[in-house]
C-alpha cells in the first residue's frame, strides 16, 4: 500500500505490529464493525510461509537480519519485522512464579493475578500452537543434561505453566525445524483478509499528536512521505524500546528530558523510559569431548542439532518460598557468536538472573525517529550488590550441573566463575533478551507509572501501550508467551 492510497480514519491504530501488536489487530478485528490498522517498521512478507526468507523460518538459529540495528551492542538487538521478535528468538515459551502475578497484581489490579491471566495463557498456548520438545530434538547433551538435573535433586515441571523450581522442556512454537511466528499464529489468510483490518508495513512511526491531554493523530513515514493516520483509540505495541521513545517524542514523559530535546511537554510522566529491566546472565565454558563432538556433528547432519532444549528453575536463597529467580541453561552447538572449524561445537552452562533488582532506562538522543534511542540496561548495578550475590549462586548451581556433565564437557582452565571479582562478573555479562518496564504499570498517583492495569495511559485520552513495557517486573521466564497472554487480555479490555 502506498501512501497515497492510506485511509486516515479508524477506530484503533495499533503502532508496532510485533507480538502483541498481531494478538490485538487479530483480536480486535473480530469484530466486524471494529476498523483497525496495524502499523510496522519492518517488512511484511505475506500471509504465506513460503515466501518468507529461509533464515526468519530456520528455529535452528537466530536470525539478525531484520532488526533495528546491525552490528550493535548485544543488549540492543530488536526485531523490525512483522511478528517482532518471534521471528528472530530462540521460539522458547516458558511461565513465571506466582510471585511474578503477586507482584503485577498490586500495580494493575486483580486481572493480572495468575488465576485471572490463566485462559489468556491457554488461549495463547493453542493460537500459537505451542509444543513441548520432542525427544527426537534431544541432542546427546540435552538428554545428559536432564538426567543431570534428576541427578542434582530437581523435580520434572511443566515449563509453560504455573508451577515450582524444577527442570524440564520448554514449549516451542517451532516444528520440525520451521519456526512459527506470532503473523503465522494470528494473521493468518483468514484474518488478513478481512476487510476491516489494514496492515502497513516499512512504516516508520514517529510520534502522536497531543492537544488538552488527548490524542489526535500518529504520524509516521510511509514509502518516503508524511502520513497521518486518525482513530478513536491509539496502542502502542511498539515494545520495550520502542515504546517509550515513541511516548518521548510525542511530549510524553519526564518534561526535563523532554526539553533538552526541543520538545514540548504534553504530558509529564517521569516513568517514561525509565524502570527498564532484563535478565544478565553469565555463561561457563566447557571443553567438549570427541565423543560429543562427534554426536553433535551426527545430530547436525540429521538436521536436528539445537542448541539448547531444556532448562532448569532453581531458587537463590533471597528467592520467596515456592519461586525462582533463576534459569540454568545448559547449551551444546554452533556457538552463538563467531564460528568454530566443521565437527567443534561450544558447550557450556548459563546462569540467568530472572528477577534482577537493577533499573536502566530508555532516553531519546533526539527528536528524530531515525535515531535510536539511548538504551542503558545498567546490568548487575544494585547498590546492595544483591544481583551480583544471586547471579553468584546461580553460578555455583551451574558448576554444580557441569560436574555431573563432565563425561561430555570438562571446565575450562581457569577460576571458576562464581569465584570471579564484581567487575570480572560486569566483564562477562550476558542477556536473556527480555526487556520490560519501560512504560510500568501502577496507580496514577504514583510518579513511577505510565499506565493503569488496562495500559491506558495517565492524563492522556484516547492511548494505550500494550507491550512488554507496561510489566513493572520482568517475570521468572522467557517473556514472549506472557506478554502473548497480556496481549490476549489487553485485547479483551479494549473489545468491551
Amino acid at each position: 500500500m502506498t501512501s497515497s492510497s492510506v485511509p486516515s480514519g479508524y477506530d484503533v491504530v495499533v503502532l508496532g505490529g510485533g507480538v502483541a501488536g498481531c494478538v490485538l489487530a487479530a483480536r480486535l478485528t473480530e469484530d466486524p464493525g471494529r476498523s483497525v490498522c496495524l502499523v510496522e517498521a519492518g517488512p511484511d512478507y505475506g500471509p504465506r510461509q513460503r515466501t518468507w526468507p529461509e533464515k526468519i523460518l530456520n528455529a535452528r538459529v537466530l536470525p539478525r537480519d531484520d532488526v533495528w540495528e546491525r552490528h550493535t551492542a548485544f543488549y540492543r538487538i530488536r526485531a523490525r519485522i512483522l511478528g517482532g521478535s518471534s521471528c528472530i528468538n530462540g521460539a522458547w515459551n516458558t511461565w513465571g512464579s506466582h510471585a511474578d502475578h503477586a507482584e503485577w497484581t498490586r500495580a494493575g489490579g486483580e486481572r493480572w493475578s495468575a488465576r485471572a491471566l490463566e485462559p489468556y495463557r491457554l488461549r495463547a498456548v493453542e493460537r500459537m500452537g505451542l509444543r513441548a520438545v520432542p525427544d527426537n530434538e534431544l541432542s546427546a547433551w540435552a538428554s545428559a543434561a536432564l538426567g543431570a538435573a534428576r541427578e542434582l535433586g530437581y523435580r520434572e515441571v511443566d515449563m509453560g505453566a504455573p508451577g515450582r523450581p524444577g527442570y524440564g522442556r520448554p514449549l516451542l512454537n517451532s516444528a520440525g525445524g520451521l519456526r512459527r511466528n506470532a503473523a503465522f499464529a494470528y494473521l493468518d489468510p483468514a484474518t488478513r483478509s478481512r476487510p476491516n483490518l489494514t496492515i502497513l508495513a516499512d512504516a516508520l512511526v514517529d510520534r502522536l499528536s497531543v492537544r488538552a491531554g488527548r490524542v489526535s493523530g500518529v504520524h509516521a513515514v510511509l514509502d518516503g512521505e508524511r502520513v497521518t493516520l486518525q482513530a478513536d483509540t491509539y496502542v502502542l505495541a511498539s515494545g520495550t524500546f520502542g515504546s517509550p521513545a515513541v511516548l518521548l517524542r510525542s511530549g510524553i514523559g519526564p518534561a526535563a528530558q523532554l526539553k533538552e530535546n526541543g520538545i514540548r511537554c504534553e504530558a509529564d510522566l517521569p516513568g517514561v523510559g525509565a524502570n527498564l529491566s532484563d535478565q544478565p546472565g553469565v555463561f561457563v565454558p566447557l571443553s567438549p569431548t570427541d565423543g560429543l563432538n562427534g554426536a553433535l556433528a551426527a545430530k547436525e547432519a540429521a538436521g536436528e542439532l539445537y542448541n539448547s532444549r531444556m532448562l532448569i528453575r532453581a531458587a537463590s536463597e533471597y528467592c520467596p518460598d515456592g519461586a525462582w529467580d533463576l534459569h540454568l541453561l545448559p547449551t551444546a552447538g554452533a556457538p552463538l557468536f563467531g564460528a568454530l572449524p566443521p565437527g567443534r561445537y561450544e558447550a557450556g552452562v548459563s546462569a540467568f538472573l530472572m528477577k534482577p533488582v537493577s533499573r536502566g532506562h530508555v532516553r531519546l538522543r533526539s527528536a528524530d525517529p531515525l535515531e535510536p534511542p539511548e538504551i542503558a540496561p545498567a546490568f548487575l548495578t544494585d547498590p546492595a550488590g544483591r544481583d551480583i550475590a544471586v547471579l553468584r549462586a546461580g553460578l555455583e548451581k551451574a558448576e554444580e550441573l557441569a560436574a555431573v556433565l563432565k563425561p561430555l564437557a570438562v571446565p575450562s582452565d581457569g577460576a571458576p566463575a562464581h569465584a570471579l571479582s564484581d567487575a570480572g562478573l560486569r566483564d562477562r555479562v550476558g542477556t536473556y533478551w527480555h526487556p520490560v518496564g519501560t512504560c510500568a504499570m501502577g496507580p496514577a498517583e504514583d510518579p513511577r507509572s505510565v499506565v493503569d492495569g488496562q495500559g491506558a495511559v495517565h492524563g492522556v485520552a484516547g492511548l494505550r501501550v500494550a507491550d512488554a513495557s507496561i510489566l513493572p517486573t520482568v517475570p521468572a521466564a522467557n517473556t514472549q508467551l506472557p506478554v502473548l497472554a497480556v496481549a490476549e487480555m489487553l485485547a479483551d479490555t479494549l473489545r468491551t
